[in-house]
């Protein structure tokens, strides 16, 4: 049996990788790990924005799709405000 938070991700402690791609399941969302913050992991929204907190018990790598997705929703954002 595989260890689920065992990725190509991750440091030796266990931890993602900054700039790892995890999904949020609370949010919903992908963002890329910052960095734990006390109890908190640290994620960032793919493209830039504001951090937020998530539970590093409840984050998990995020698939192709979910990477693929919010890459282009990064890209339209982008497209949006003419850069």
């Amino acid at each position: 049996m595989t260890n689920r938070t065992t990725t190509s991700n991750a440091t030796e402690e266990g931890a993602p990788e900054r700039g790892a791609l995890m999904y949020d399941p609370v949010l919903r969302k992908v963002g890329e790990y910052q960095d734990k913050a006390g109890p908190y992991a640290m994620l960032r929204p793919v493209g830039g924005g504001r951090e937020w907190e998530a539970d590093p018990e409840q984050i998990r790598p995020a698939t192709a799709e979910e990477r693929l997705s919010s890459s282009v929703k990064a890209a339209n954002a982008r497209a949006e405000r003419g850069l």
